[in-house]
């Protein structure tokens, strides 16, 4: 993993310091996760910081084996389409 660093104001030094704080992560991690999100919401202006923040969570709970097939009702088990 690279090294960057950013000069940031005071104030802004503290609010992440405070948003740390409150999702209990280090600083460097709640400065890299709020890039993420702003590389994210970026490349996609359409989605709101919840609908990335739940996409976020949806994966890595994928990446952690934690996700199970999801069984629709209307489906027919032969595959046929139904009218």
């Amino acid at each position: 993993m690279a090294t960057l660093s950013v000069r940031v104001s005071d104030e802004l030094k503290r609010i992440l310091e405070a948003r740390a704080k409150g999702q209990h992560r280090q600083l460097s991690d709640q400065a890299r996760r709020y890039l993420e999100i702003g590389l994210i919401a970026e490349d996609n202006p359409d989605l709101s910081f919840a609908m990335i923040e739940a996409i976020l969570e949806a994966k890595a709970e994928l990446d952690a084996g934690l996700a199970e097939p999801y069984p629709f009702d209307d489906e027919p088990s032969d595959g046929a389409v139904q009218d």
